[in-house]
């Protein structure tokens, strides 16, 4: 087929991604799309995947995608007349230890709670779904009847076709050697066949991704590794039908093929590929065998199936496959360039879950958003730091490890850190701080106090809650100080600056100098694409002026939201200052007092009220102080110029000796605000979520002057019945400790899972927040009787539309 000079839709690669988004893409009516493969179809990763399908995912969102791959694949056979390979065998995962155990039994609660059919079994059942398997060392079970397995080349050939079917074009040994970028956008292909414009460009490049995207500045973070299995001869009692078998403690997997097995895994330390850049000739191609890194699946899989002692093994495959470093995959526009989409790093589940990201993509490219929460998933979520060649290599070897590992609650990536620090970094890790890593700040998780052991990882009371509760304990009867500089800061100027926020926010930011005011970002169907607190400054000389601060994490993303939104005739500047200020909160009934002995500034709550700021002196430094309490009660946020951070650290450490000023860490910061109810974006918050489900009403001004963007959904779902509210949950047991995910029950049925959990002062138990869905969500909950599903024990709680109850 000859390269035509135009395509509306031109997609980078011709695995299993890039033919689903094709096929779906077709669907929704869009056949005027290119797809581009620099050698066959399939030829990248796709023809070595193992081919094994399953529903589960994390959260709600993704499973309902993983449940739609399978539809698709159940039927695709019948509408392209191409053999997928599919087959509905269903999948058995094993647990040999009480603790994973345990994560299986949250896992059937939560594939309940999603829709997905699961079901507890014990050892002699799984036996008997999958006779080859040693069972007397297993704690149990969970069998999914719904999962399955397919053929990776036959299954991406047959959405090849059916995207042929409606119109889509396919050309193959086509290597993209440029991007063509004018006013911001990708508008089209550099080959060494001629160019091609287009007005959409989608990078499905596999693992050659990031280095496509490099060609046009856009980040896709991922990197390959070394992935094996071997494929057994044919084995008495392997027959097609022979469910999928995961047995995650021992970082392997099964499935049946031709009469015999494919046994692969996840070793515990990976192996990445030494090969950058990966060449575009790089074609059906494996890798040599590593007999050394495949033994300790060999040696797990040998006692968990003893067959394979005399089974003939007819090869060990070494196929390189890429991850991200997080482990979760990459779709979405890309923040760096307009009209160029990403849908890449699979992290080897590409073939589960492509059907389901391919639909997604094009919901994505045609409704110019999309339909969903997919914040897990989002190429914003990455920042440009983690483009990172030996931070990627170091992760990988780590990420790929951890899909069968046991993963402990809280439990943190240890590789590529610390990178990005606090001026405070040195003097808290002194002090005892013990480091989580987000968007990779490092930040205080605790403070573990000197000589004390590190506490082992668990599933139940955790070995830090004592230091967590003493933190807690300052923060509400004394003074404590939290480092959240890494908070994201953006500062938006210019003639336009407010007339761009008056459209973005669903809160008046029409406000005086110097007030702080709470906002939510939407999208069209009315969900949050974001939470911020904005300070409206003092003009400048570019016109207005006003400090954006919002999570750790959303920096690209509300950056992003933001810049896309503001209109080529309208001046006003968004800017990144992240790197430029620290953020010190001085949080409980204290923390005036401390303040009056480092600052003349009169800071009492007439001459400074709540959510409001001022600049004071502190020590020697100049900041800018708010009136403002994430954790409840009182307390004062300070911003500070990065280089002055120490200086006001140390002073107030020194002012505070005999007021027991403690240091507190994001644990207690974490709990508090969950007692307290505040949302948390990516938790209770949500492109899903509207401010009435989250019981955010009071910062929505439906009546300000002008439009903003998703006023009209609000005013169409307003008086509405919900679909589902957000309530506080409280534990009667002082002693069962929540995680999060867990579902809730309510009434005799699943209504719901927790967001977020943590340990309550007030309560003397855990407390949490969470949405339940249906007619539990229209009731009135002021101490309603629930139960919650903790590691498969029925755990009894209370609902409260609004806990602690004002009175």
């Amino acid at each position: 087929m000859s390269l035509p000079g135009h395509a509306q839709i031109v997609i980078v690669g011709g695995g299993i991604a890039g033919c689903s988004t094709a096929y779906h893409l077709a669907k929704f009516g869009r056949t005027d799309v290119l797809l581009l493969e620099q050698g066959k179809l399939t030829s990248g990763t796709t023809w070595h995947a193992a081919g094994l399908v399953g529903q589960m995912r994390p959260n709600r969102n993704m499973t309902v995608m993983s449940k739609y791959g399978i539809e698709l694949y159940a039927t695709l056979e019948a509408e392209t007349g191409l053999a997928t390979g599919w087959k509905q065998c269903g999948s058995v995962n094993v647990a040999r230890t009480p603790e994973r155990m345990k994560v299986l039994k949250k896992q059937a609660t939560m594939a309940n709670s999603f829709g997905v059919e699961c079901h507890l079994i014990s050892p002699r059942e799984a036996g008997e779904r999958y006779p080859v398997m040693r069972t007397d060392d297993l704690q149990g079970a969970i069998w999914l009847p719904g999962d399955g397995k397919a053929n990776p080349a036959d299954l991406c050939m047959s959405l090849a076709k059916g995207a042929r079917n409606r119109g889509v074009k396919m050309v193959e040994d086509v290597e993209v050697t440029g991007v063509i970028i004018e006013g911001g956008r990708a508008v089209g292909v550099r080959t060494r066949q001629g160019d091609v414009r287009c007005e959409v460009l989608v990078n499905c490049a596999g693992q050659w991704a990031r280095q496509f995207g490099a060609l046009a500045g856009v980040n896709v973070p991922l990197y390959s590794a070394e992935h094996f299995y071997i494929v057994t001869g044919k084995i008495d009692g392997v027959h097609p039908m022979l469910p999928v078998m995961r047995d995650p403690d021992g970082f392997i997997y099964y499935k049946e093929e031709v009469g015999g097995l494919v046994m692969g895994g996840f070793e515990p330390k990976a192996k990445p590929w030494k090969m950058d850049p990966i060449p575009s000739t790089f074609q059906f191609e494996l890798l040599d065998e590593d007999w050394d890194q495949f033994e300790p699946l060999m040696t797990n899989a040998l006692h968990r199936t003893p067959c394979l002692e005399t089974a003939e093994i007819k090869m060990l495959l070494n196929g390189p496959e890429s991850f991200t470093p997080d482990g979760n995959f990459i779709l979405g526009e890309a923040p760096e360039l307009r009209n160029y989409f990403v849908c890449a790093g699979f992290n080897s589940a590409g073939i589960a879950n492509s059907g389901g990201a391919g639909r997604l993509m094009a919901e994505w490219i045609v409704g110019g958003e999309p339909s969903t929460d997919l914040w897990d998933v989002d190429v914003r979520r990455f920042g440009a730091f983690t483009a990172n060649r030996k931070a990627l290599a170091a992760r990988t070897g780590e990420t790929l490890g951890l899909h069968y590992a046991m993963r402990w609650p809280r439990q943190e990536l240890e590789t590529a850190r610390p990178l990005r620090t606090s001026p405070l970094y040195d003097l808290l890790a002194e002090r005892g701080a013990e480091f989580g890593s987000r968007n990779g700040w490092e930040r205080a998780n605790y403070f573990r106090p000197h000589g004390q052991a590190m506490p082992a990882h668990t599933l139940d009371r955790p070995g830090w809650l004592p230091w967590m509760i003493e933190e807690q304990k300052a923060t509400r009867e004394a003074v404590a100080l939290y480092d959240q500089t890494s908070f994201s800061k953006l500062l938006l100027q210019g003639r336009d600056a407010l007339a761009v926020l008056q459209r973005l926010c669903a809160n008046d930011m029409d406000v005086p100098i110097d007030k702080m005011v709470y906002t939510a970002l939407l999208n069209e169907r009315g969900g949050f694409e974001s939470d911020l607190t904005v300070i409206r400054q003092q003009p400048d000389r570019m016109g207005e002026c006003f400090l954006i601060i919002t999570g750790s994490a959303q920096t690209v993303r509300d950056f992003d939201w933001i810049s896309r939104h503001i209109k080529p005739d309208e001046h006003a500047v968004l800017t990144d200052v992240s790197p430029l200020y620290s953020v010190l909160s001085v949080m409980g009934p204290g923390a005036r007092g401390l303040l009056a002995r480092v600052s003349p500034d009169d800071l009492s709550p007439e001459a400074l009220k709540f959510s409001w700021t001022r600049v004071i002196d502190v020590g020697l430094a100049r900041v800018r102080a708010a009136r403002m309490s994430y954790v409840g009660g009182p307390g004062f946020e300070l911003y500070v110029p990065v280089e002055m951070a120490r200086h006001v650290y140390l002073a107030l450490h020194e002012a505070g000796r005999d007021l027991n000023l403690r240091d507190a860490g994001y644990y207690a910061l974490d709990a508090l605000r969950i007692e307290q109810g505040r949302r948390a974006w990516g938790a209770e918050l949500g492109p899903d979520e509207t401010p009435w489900e989250a019981g955010l009403g009071y910062a929505v001004k439906l009546d300000k002057p002008g439009d903003f963007i998703g006023k009209s959904a609000l005013l169409a779902s307003r008086g509405q019945p919900l679909r589902k509210k957000l309530v506080s949950l409280v534990l009667d047991s002082p002693t069962a400790f929540v995680w999060g995910g867990e579902a809730i029950r309510f009434e005799g049925a699943s209504v719901g899972e927790i967001s977020s959990a943590g340990w309550s002062p007030l309560a003397g138990s855990c407390v949490a927040l969470g949405y339940v869905r249906g007619q539990a969500a229209n009731e009135t909950h002021q101490g309603s009787p629930a139960h919650i599903e903790l590691w498969g024990e029925s755990i009894p709680v209370k609902l409260y539309d609004q806990w602690p109850v004002k009175r």
